[in-house]
């Protein structure tokens, strides 16, 4: 594909197709063959350009107004700290900005600013040929100064297979936030599908998004565990009927795909390995956590793995070129890319164990929250768990939990609910992993990707 536009132009079946957004529909004929840039449009060819929108809806249009057109775009995510927007100019070579909104700290940084309207006039053919434009995402889970990395268009689509012939038509919704990895992944779906697509809206209940998910008729439903678990608590989630449900950005462990497969007995449940930095690297659809240990070491994989010192490596074309603005490799002198997260094999299967960097010592023994949680999520009577370090004079750490119940088995007294949960870790778990402090609470942080705020644990 040349641009997300001249990809869209020529596709098929668009017709009546939409972004659909809380306050607004986009129509993919609009979004294919009209600009709401207007005449700046022609002055942003070959520039970089900053994304900082207020609304997802927007974001979309501005990627697909630049791709093809800039020589690099730069994908503000929402959580985006205005204190650090003078870094990311910096290492991004910004040389302008879209915005959807007024943001007064956008207006000092100096650079011109071009405000989105609604696409109505036609807009003109791109440069010939159309340039492969860069895309600058910010990785996740960092402290400080935030890091960019540099994509192409063929690697953020590179996982994405055409759709049969034939095929009933898609409408995918999702909790992701289409301006983070995760998402876009979504949305370049949809737009290369071409597919219907729902967004959500920070500012909107869960509910209320979930009711307007049925009424459009989403049929492909994406989120992290984090976010199904929540959903799992809302009565609303009967309000929807998808035929696949897609998880990622966090380990799936088995008490969630199990729950979902309950509640959604019709669907396909799926989950999918990705990363800012690797790109996607596999969907495991057999309904178990983990992967199958055959996908590792696989000879002419499209996606090739390996597991060094229980940590995933990945190499593929899908991977990121670098970091932008700073001196740090990203990928190994072999072309591997080492995720930072450890896995275990049993049997043929390997398992998530959650971060390298996110062990909690317990007198020099390893633990990993991530493990800790799946046993305490697949007990009766939780939603989720949240498992941080507690300091301990003697041990430097030890285990501690906070746990959200579900609505099974309400009728048990806390007390009697905490003895059976951790009855259930004694028996899955060595003495030193099972939490000395689990209290009850009725929600844990999460991040605006959508995932278990452990920074904030």
């Amino acid at each position: 594909m040349t641009s997300l536009r001249e990809g869209l132009a020529a596709a098929p079946g668009k017709a009546g197709l939409s972004l659909h957004g809380r306050e607004r529909s986009l129509a993919f004929e609009d979004l294919a063959a009209r600009t709401g840039l207007g005449a700046a449009r022609a002055g942003l060819a070959g520039r970089s350009v900053l994304i900082h929108t207020r609304s997802q809806i927007g974001a979309a249009q501005a990627m697909v107004e630049l791709d093809g057109l800039a020589q690099r775009i730069v994908v503000c995510p929402p959580d985006l700290a205005d204190e650090h927007l003078p870094s990311v100019v910096e290492h991004s070579g910004a040389e302008a900005i879209v915005v959807d909104g007024e943001h007064e700290p956008l207006k000092a940084l100096g650079l011109p600013i071009h405000r989105l309207a609604a696409p109505a006039e036609p807009a003109a053919p791109l440069p010939s040929p159309t340039r492969p434009t860069e895309w600058l995402l910010f990785t996740s889970g960092t402290t400080g100064a935030p890091k960019m990395v540099i994509h192409k268009l063929d690697g953020l689509t590179g996982a994405i297979k055409p759709r049969p012939a034939g095929a009933p038509p898609v409408v995918w919704g999702t909790f992701y936030d289409i301006r983070r990895y995760g998402g876009l992944q979504i949305l370049l779906r949809a737009l290369t599908g071409p597919s219907a697509i729902v967004l959500s809206d920070p500012d909107e209940p869960t509910p209320a998004f979930l009711a307007r998910l049925g009424e459009i008729g989403v049929t492909h439903q994406t989120g992290t565990p984090s976010h199904w678990r929540w959903a799992l608590m809302n009565p609303e989630l009967k309000l929807i009927d998808p035929a696949y449900v897609r998880l990622s950005g966090e380990i799936a462990d088995q008490a969630v795909l199990d729950g979902l497969a309950a509640f959604f007995p019709k669907a396909a449940v799926g989950h999918a390995y990705a990363s800012t930095e690797a790109g996607v690297g596999f969907e495991v659809n057999d309904g178990l956590e983990g992967f199958p240990a055959a996908y590792v070491g696989a000879p002419g994989a499209e996606v090739e793995m390996q597991v060094v010192d229980g940590v995933l490596l990945i190499r593929s074309k899908r991977t990121a070129s670098g970091y932008a603005g700073i001196d740090l490799a990203l990928v190994r002198p072999d072309g591997f890319v080492d995720t930072g997260d450890m896995v275990e094999l049993r049997g043929d299967r390997y398992y998530f164990m959650g971060r390298r960097g996110g062990i909690i010592n317990v007198g020099g023994l390893k633990v990993n929250p991530e493990e800790v949680e799946a046993v305490i999520n697949r007990q009766p009577g939780v939603r989720m768990a949240l498992v941080k370090a507690r300091k301990n004079p003697i041990t430097g750490s030890v285990v501690a939990a906070e746990v959200v119940r579900s609505g099974e088995l309400a009728e048990i007294p806390d007390p009697d609910l905490k003895a059976q949960i951790l009855e259930g870790c004694r028996e899955a778990l060595p003495a030193y992993k099972v939490p000395v402090n689990l209290k009850f609470v009725p929600s844990l942080p999460v991040t605006a990707g959508g995932k278990l705020d452990r920074n904030r644990a």
